[in-house]
């Protein structure tokens, strides 16, 4: 008759030279276990090439998750050392290409310092306007998504019905007018007003606009609205959405809602990509090379 499972495992452990069960295994040290956090630069320079990194690998991920629409999107991130300047896609290049090499950089008067490309300014003008009304912003992050276009067209602010959702609990707003993001700077300031110091801004009948003190939480505080906003469709479809109360909410927010948890949320989207792509620190360097011998030099526009 078989040995059951258990029993064989038994006599194994049991079959040493000196007759006993070998030892449980220790538990590994917190402090040798691998945990990402966001780095800490030395330089400006080192800052830079690394938010150029993460800004094409965020728009890769976009690019690979469907996230552009034509020539629509964007996602900015300020420039750790110039005033008023910051790093955008090029008009009309596909997401799911660019490098750090590709990206622009641009004044907050749309005007390009570093690059070879134009820039789409009437989608530029409302990220700078946010920028510019949020200092400690480092990105800004509006393209164009399935679901939440789709809620914005029902002019809703998300519901607390869920953790994804709880995220944004009391830290969206909604824009309860058609904008369409047209560069008039009266309807930019309008954008940045309504966002106020959320972290997100649902445009109605557009999309989503979401910001963070990174990159990585920026972008990932669009994939996570989006996500939250089909949900929502798809719990009204199939009836009516049972709300967290708003002590739980709450709480919800301040444990999912910062951006460091932001940033550890969107590490296994980065990494999919590898841990930036073609955008090693070489590459990088390597372009920053041929644009210093070619280029205009980068001067602070204040």
């Amino acid at each position: 008759m078989a040995t059951c499972g258990p029993r064989r495992y038994l006599a194994r452990a049991t079959s040493t030279e000196e007759g006993t069960m070998p030892d449980q295994p220790e538990p590994v040290p917190e402090e040798r276990l691998a945990f990402d956090l966001p780095p800490v630069f030395r330089t400006a320079a080192e800052e830079r090439g690394h938010r150029r990194r993460r800004l094409a690998g965020a728009l890769r991920v976009f690019g690979r998750l469907g996230y552009e629409d034509g020539v629509a999107g964007h996602i900015t991130a300020r420039d750790p050392e110039f005033d008023d300047c910051y790093w955008v896609n090029p008009f009309g290049r596909p997401f799911a290409t660019l490098t750090a090499g590709d990206l622009l950089l641009v004044d907050g008067d749309g005007r390009v310092l570093r690059g070879a490309r134009r820039v789409n300014q009437a989608a530029f003008a409302a990220h700078a306007a946010v920028h510019r009304a949020r200092p400690e912003v480092v990105a800004v992050a509006h393209t164009p998504t399935p679901h939440g276009r789709a809620l914005a067209a029902l002019g809703e602010l998300l519901a607390p019905i869920g953790p994804e959702s709880c995220a944004f609990y009391e830290d969206h707003a909604l824009l309860d007018q058609y904008t369409a993001l047209a560069g008039d700077p009266e309807e930019c300031r309008r954008i940045a007003f309504a966002l106020g110091p959320r972290k997100a801004l649902i445009l109605r009948n557009r999309g989503l606009l979401t910001v963070g003190t990174s990159v990585d939480a920026a972008a990932w505080w669009l994939v996570a609205m989006d996500r939250a906003a089909r949900v929502q469709l798809l719990v009204r479809a199939a009836g009516k959405p049972v709300p967290v109360d708003h002590r739980s909410a709450v709480a919800g927010r301040e444990r999912l809602g910062t951006d460091l948890a932001a940033w550890v949320s969107f590490q296994p989207l980065r990494h999919l990509d590898g841990p930036d792509g073609p955008d090693g620190p070489d590459a990088t360097e390597a372009a920053d090379a041929t644009e210093a011998a070619g280029d205009t030099p980068v001067t602070s526009t204040s």
